[in-house]
This record gives structure tokens, C-alpha cells and sequence, in this order.
């Protein structure tokens, strides 16, 4: 498989959580985002969005991370992502769904980059559009995970679920965009107790193989 994705994109990261606890080995593509090489032709002939991530697997080309991600819990059921409970399914989704539907879409590159080169915002202005949203999905997070008495160390139970593959690139997201976490104490030790394992840590941004390095 190839993962056609950009080091910073919290799809991008959502999705090389799920391979990594899948276990599944993949070729890390670069797509820089930076010099828009996303919306040139030889990407958009693999997603006419012009949007990271893309799986390849052959000849299938997948699209959008969920999409992937519910691909790959089929094709790959164990260990799986999504608890065996209808009802717990269903948390675990609503979970996920707080940042893919609610917080990410309007954070996203291309809104940022409206905001700026269209609406003339300046970076704080920017920054505080970013906390406006993650602040508003972040607070209901931490109700919704504080109403579970059975939870573990993670969002649901004591293994890492669906959730907790959406949840950390959000945290990574919040600390770029300079976000008071200190009121989400449940998010932070959620974000700590998968900061302990190797799939989520192997997925981190600045491990990719296009972030950044420091200087000597």
C-alpha cells in the first residue's frame, strides 16, 4: 500500500494511527501541502479533490479518511477499532464524529487559507477561528468522556478505538494553534496514555519523513 499524505494533515495522522494499530506496512508518499503540490495534475489524477490523504492499495485508489478508515476495518478486522456492542459502536463513532464532522472541516487547510488570502485575516485572527471551534467540539468531548464511568485510559474501554485515532491529531492541531488545553483534563490524559505506545508515536508529525528537521 501506499499512503499519499502530508506530515502535518490531522487526516493524514488520523490515518497513519489506524495503519500503525492495524499493523499493516504501507510506503509513506509525500504531498506537500507547503508548495501545493496537491492541486497539481499528477495528484488530482489520484483524487480529483486535491486532498491528502490517498491510499493505494494495486490499483484501487481510496479516498477521504473515513472512507479509508472503515475500509480498512473491514478488509482488516483484527484488532479491530469499533467495540462489539451496537450501543458502544455507536459512542465510539459520535466520538470520532466530534472532530471529523465538527471540528476539523472548518480548520482545515483551505478554509485557513481563505481566511487569510481572501478575507485578509491576520495569523491571530486565524489562531482564534481555530480555538473558537476546537474549544467548542473540545468542551463537549470532555462531558461526553467524563459521562462514561466504565472508561479506561483511553476514549472507550482500555484499548485505543477509532476515537482515540481522531482525537490525538486534534490535540497535536489544539498546541499548534496555541489552545489553553488545561480545561480538558480527560483529553489530555487520553492524549498522554496514547502518547505511550508506539502505533500513536510512530505517527507523529514531526517523525514523518517530510517534517522539518533541526538544525545541527
Amino acid at each position: 500500500m501506499q499512503l499519499y499524505n502530508f506530515f502535518r494533515s490531522g487526516t493524514s495522522h488520523r490515518l497513519r494511527i489506524v495503519l500503525n494499530l492495524k499493523g499493516l506496512a504501507y510506503d509513506y508518499v509525500a504531498v506537500d501541502l507547503r508548495t501545493e503540490e496537491h492541486l497539481g495534475a499528477a495528484f488530482k489524477a489520484l483524487n480529483p479533490q486535491g486532498l491528502v490523504p490517498a491510499l493505494a492499495d494495486g490499483d484501487l485508489v481510496l479516498t477521504q479518511s473515513p472512507a479509508i478508515i472503515e475500509w480498512l476495518e473491514e478488509r482488516y478486522p483484527t484488532p479491530p477499532l469499533l467495540p462489539a456492542g451496537r450501543e458502544d459502536r455507536a459512542r465510539v463513532r459520535a466520538l470520532a464524529a466530534v472532530v471529523g464532522c465538527d471540528i476539523h472541516p472548518v480548520n482545515n487547510r483551505r478554509i485557513l487559507e481563505y481566511l487569510r488570502k481572501t478575507l485578509g485575516c491576520d495569523e491571530a485572527a486565524v489562531n482564534a477561528w481555530c480555538a473558537t471551534w476546537i474549544n467548542a467540539g473540545f468542551e463537549a468531548l470532555e462531558i461526553m468522556l467524563a459521562a462514561d464511568g466504565a472508561r479506561g485510559a483511553f476514549c472507550f474501554g482500555n484499548a485505543p478505538t477509532l476515537a482515540d485515532a481522531y482525537l490525538v491529531p486534534q490535540v497535536e492541531s489544539a498546541r499548534r494553534f496555541n489552545v489553553d488545553l488545561a480545561p480538558f483534563p480527560n483529553i489530555l490524559a487520553i492524549d498522554s496514555a496514547c502518547s505511550q505506545l508506539d502505533t500513536f508515536r510512530r505517527a507523529a508529525p514531526a517523525l514523518q519523513p517530510d517534517a522539518p528537521r533541526a538544525g545541527p
